[in-house]
């Protein structure tokens, strides 16, 4: 494998070493990244990725069980339940409890919910878009095939 070329921080070459190996340290560089574009398009919001992240699989999966949810975005169970507690006192979610089986919690968007989703649409497919500079197509797709390969492992740890 070839060695990583120094990173430049304001023309001024820096050396990673063995960092610029690390899958981790990539992605943790990458995902900052992602997230100062994030907060460069809301800036003017009160939306918080991780909650935004919620509501939007939530709108596509109504009704979805808070476990598996949690699950799936590698969210910890307590912080997903307080992370739920916010939605619904900010009345854009909503809990619901099956007669058929009280200990699952059922996810639902409420219309404020919907509405949020719906306003903020455009500007977080920009944050997707941004993310995308300098890759090509067919690098995005493998990009994003190789990191659903690590995420979503039927052996990967999860929370």
């Amino acid at each position: 494998m070839n060695a990583p070329s120094p990173v430049m921080a304001q023309d001024e070459p820096i050396e990673l070493g063995s960092l610029g190996q690390s899958i981790g340290f990539m992605l943790r560089l990458a995902q900052t990244r992602a997230y100062d574009q994030f907060f460069t398009e809301f800036a003017e919001t009160e939306v918080r990725p991780g909650e935004f992240s919620v509501l939007w699989v939530v709108s596509l999966n109504p009704g979805i069980k808070q476990g598996p949810l949690a699950r799936a975005l590698n969210i910890k169970p307590a912080h997903m339940t307080k992370l739920v507690d916010r939605l619904v006192r900010a009345d854009q979610m909503r809990r619901d409890i099956p007669a058929e089986d009280r200990r699952s919690v059922r996810l639902t968007l409420t219309d404020a919910g919907q509405a949020h989703v719906d306003l903020h649409r455009d500007r977080f497919h920009a944050v997707h878009r941004s993310e995308r500079i300098g890759l090509s197509d067919a690098e995005v797709g493998q990009l994003l095939a190789l990191l659903a390969k690590l995420n979503f492992q039927e052996d990967a740890p999860c929370p």
